[in-house]
């Protein structure tokens, strides 16, 4: 079978397509034949070994895994012995943040992991929107109180977490502005976005609209600019360690010291979190976004699109 390929750590320039062989499954794993996978600002961080922690994960002095991907949707084509979750057919998609070595035609996975069937209505491609972006998303939600009565603005509302908060928000009848290009303002209304601001617009942080939570999706702002647009008791969370890591130690000072707080989260619970997505798609509410595609042997072309922080929402990854 064909598989992404690198022996260390390093850029998308290292890797390559070879020919291995199926792996054959344990008790409790299944076989499944790869149609689809994404590449991702997580994926990117797996290749890389960046930030250096994420090692004691992945991998301290070289990768656990020789393939990258951190998720897939696929068919199931053989089950393990122990295995009564899943049948042969069965249409799957799963999910792993510190890697699956999923870009790969077949990937044998245990059942353990978080693997769901895919929605009757969603295709390979959909599936795999529902993984990544999803599940850092849900987690951003489940670290501060909001109610119907709350505003949020979410910064970066086209990438992957982005546009998924956005309709996570929506979904709870939540008053959601973003800051996102201006091209893709239709797009982020579609989503449930009451304002778009441009992107690279101070006009957010200037409209004297008060938030009771300010999400940054993409790292690109900080809390001291954006504390202004936050309501005394409200919170600032970031995706993105930030400025010489303050989103680290800037939860412990606010709590004491400050009447708004920054908030980390720590994402958990990967097979609940994509559990709840998957039922508001079921419901219908809940789209992926879906911004280009590409082909297992252009991955690193792939890569490099993903690493110039400018794509909407994910970038699939066709296996077969």
């Amino acid at each position: 079978m064909r598989a992404s390929f690198r022996k260390s750590y390093g850029g998308f320039e290292t890797l390559r397509i070879v020919e291995v062989g199926i792996p054959s499954v344990g008790a409790t794993e299944i076989l499944v034949r790869v149609m689809a996978s994404s590449v991702s600002r997580t994926d990117s961080g797996v290749l890389r070994g960046k930030p250096w922690v994420f090692r004691f994960f992945t991998g301290l002095i070289r990768p656990r895994f020789t393939a990258t991907g951190t998720d897939f949707s696929g068919i199931v084509e053989s089950v393990g012995a122990s295995v009564s979750k899943f049948s042969v057919g069965d249409r799957v998609y799963g999910f792993r943040d510190t890697g699956l070595g999923s870009h790969v035609e077949y990937l044998a996975v245990d059942v353990k992991e978080a693997v769901l069937t895919i929605p009757e209505s969603a295709s390979f491609h959909d599936a795999v929107a529902l993984t990544e972006g999803a599940f850092y998303a849900v987690n951003f939600r489940e670290k501060v109180d909001l109610n119907s009565d709350s505003r949020v603005l979410v910064i970066g509302a086209t990438g992957g977490i982005g546009s998924s908060l956005t309709q996570i928000l929506a979904a709870e009848g939540i008053w959601v502005d973003v800051v996102a290009p201006a091209a893709h303002a239709e797009l982020v209304s579609r989503l449930g976005a009451k304002t778009c601001f441009d992107i690279g617009d101070t006009a957010a942080l200037e409209s004297g609209e008060i938030y009771d939570v300010v999400f940054d999706s993409v790292g690109k702002s900080r809390f001291v600019t954006c504390a202004p647009a936050i309501k005394p008791g409200g919170a600032y969370l970031s995706s993105e360690l930030g400025n010489h890591a303050e989103n680290l130690y800037l939860p412990i000072v606010t709590k004491f010291f400050r009447k708004k707080k920054v908030l980390f989260p720590i994402p958990t619970d990967i097979s609940g979190s994509l559990e709840q997505v998957r039922n508001l798609n079921v419901s219908g509410k809940f789209s992926s976004v879906i911004d280009r595609e590409f082909a297992l042997e252009d991955i690193s072309a792939a890569f490099e699109f993903v690493e110039k922080g400018q794509k909407v929402g994910t970038v699939v990854l066709t296996i077969s």
